[in-house]
């Protein structure tokens, strides 16, 4: 019997921290969705972010979502990162084109590199605390989950979205 199937994009953010800051970057004036916005690294995944690796089991690829937010940090910013933690989840059905999106946002370390930004994707960044991140006109919800990694770093806890 035949399923009705509904096609998701799949999209992970990364919520870099570094010596208690946060790497926000302003997306590029010619992104079609919240573009000159300020937001955090991420990106779709894409099947090949787990075909292109070999099975960790007979059936199955195991830290996919962990793959593509490392590649998707690594082609956008230019960052190494590590420890991948969940913050929360959202999802959207885009007025543009009306295609649902499943968006994860995760904390993560910084390891190693400098910003290099991709110029399709963002035209400026900046290191900041949350008190800062205020400043910035960030997409809405983003300073949320910048006050919730805040948390997860203070008291190890997650909680449910919320605005702060």
């Amino acid at each position: 019997m035949a399923s009705k199937y509904t096609p998701f994009e799949i999209v992970i953010t990364a919520i870099i921290v570094k010596d208690g800051k946060y790497l926000v970057t302003r997306r590029s004036m010619q992104k079609k969705r919240f573009g000159g916005k300020w937001t955090v690294p991420g990106g779709h995944m894409e099947t090949s972010d787990f075909t292109s690796y070999p099975k960790e089991t007979e059936h199955y690829w195991y830290n996919v979502l962990e793959k593509t937010l490392a590649r998707e940090v690594k082609e956008e910013v230019g960052l190494q990162i590590d420890n991948v933690r969940y913050v929360t989840s959202l999802a959207n059905i885009h007025d543009d084109d009306g295609m649902p999106s499943l968006v994860i946002s995760c904390l993560v370390d910084y390891v190693s590199g400098e910003v290099v930004l991709q110029e399709e994707e963002a035209d400026k960044y900046e290191w900041v605390s949350l008190e800062e991140a205020k400043k910035y006109e960030l997409i809405d919800g983003i300073l949320d989950e910048l006050a919730m990694a805040e948390n997860v770093l203070k008291t190890g806890k997650i909680g449910e979205w919320k605005r702060h």
